[in-house]
């Protein structure tokens, strides 16, 4: 891991000092255990502040974005011969990039524009997990040493396997590995356990539909609204959210619990075909709301009737902006075919 954080202040170095960049999107040490912070590093001198480990866990696609867009706005009053445009290098794991590529299959910006230092991973930590294996005592201190992970409470020191901390997105994933980078740096990281991907979701399936209704129903008494999940996904990009419209309005501004269950609803089908299940929205969820299970449906419908994983290539469009004449059709006719 020293290495290859090494390797990356170096890069990210050359980058900003060569001016193919003029801001480098990354990680630096957070101010709490578990937790890194976004940094956004314009001077040559400051890449020393980047960092690469297990906590790194936010996705960081959704700054590159709005930093490139942010800079648009500001350029609209601007004269055409005096316009800029502003290059962003980016940190990125395999499921950063998935989302870049969505970015770029939406045109939300050009392929000059970014340039991708991908990394790769081997997981980062669920601190919800770690809580709870130290029973919600307050953590002081956490390193990690190999397949260990040495956390320091209030209570007394704790060992804990570094497997039992890992979040659930990262255990299976296909793309721990950058799907698309200008540069890389690092060995690639060996293979999840990819076979157990849709485990909970195929157990969810077996269901009565009035199961998975009371599963979703109890879950969304949990969710308090604070919109965490919609502002850090980098596919949510919307510069009006529907659920701040007021003409038509989607989704009430009380407590009444169907507009809680309207907004998760339209929220998931807006992921269909976009959602990198880079976890970010069930890491931020205060309230520890299961997203996940809903947007794995929705990402195994996607390659079973489509054949498609979201952000997986450039050649290979989201399944609601295109389609093929192979697409099976059954569920058109017959809903409950696809239940």
């Amino acid at each position: 891991m020293e290495n290859v954080e090494k390797q990356l202040r170096e890069e990210a170095k050359k980058l900003l000092a060569d001016k193919k960049v003029d801001v480098i999107v990354g990680y630096e040490e957070g101010t709490i255990p578990l937790q890194t912070s976004p940094c956004f590093i314009t001077n040559p001198d400051d890449t020393g502040k980047l960092v690469w480990n297990s906590f790194c866990s936010q996705n960081l696609a959704k700054y590159v974005h709005d930093i490139i867009h942010q800079h648009r706005e500001s350029q609209v009053r601007v004269k055409p011969e005096d316009k800029t445009k502003k290059v962003v290098g980016v940190v990125a794991r395999g499921c950063t990039t998935r989302s870049l590529v969505i970015h770029l299959q939406e045109r939300q910006y050009g392929r000059d524009e970014i340039v991708i230092i991908g990394v790769p991973c081997t997981g980062y930590v669920a601190k919800r997990k770690v809580s709870n294996l130290v029973d919600d005592n307050e953590i002081l201190e956490v390193s990690v040493n190999g397949d260990k992970m040495s956390v320091k409470t209030a209570d007394g020191d704790k060992d804990i396997p570094f497997k039992d901390v890992i979040a659930d997105n990262c255990l299976n994933c296909h793309f721990n590995n950058p799907v698309i980078s200008d540069m890389m740096i690092g060995s690639e990281a060996p293979p999840m356990d990819v076979d157990r991907e849709y485990h909970d979701v195929n157990k969810f399936e077996k269901l009565s539909v009035e199961e998975r209704w009371a599963y979703f129903t109890k879950e969304m008494e949990k969710c308090i609204r604070c919109y965490a999940c919609r502002n850090t996904c980098p596919s949510c990009y919307c510069k009006v959210c529907f659920v701040e419209q007021s003409q038509p309005g989607w989704v009430g501004v009380g407590d009444d619990p169907t507009d809680t269950q309207v907004f998760q609803i339209m929220r998931m089908f807006h992921m269909v075909g976009r959602c990198v299940d880079c976890g970010s929205c069930v890491e931020v969820c205060p309230m520890g709301v299961d997203l996940r299970k809903f947007l794995k449906k929705l990402d195994k419908d996607g390659l079973e009737l489509f054949n498609h994983r979201a952000g997986e290539s450039l050649d290979n469009p989201a399944p609601l902006s295109t389609f093929l004449m192979e697409d099976k059709e059954e569920f058109i006719f017959d809903p409950e075919s696809n239940s």
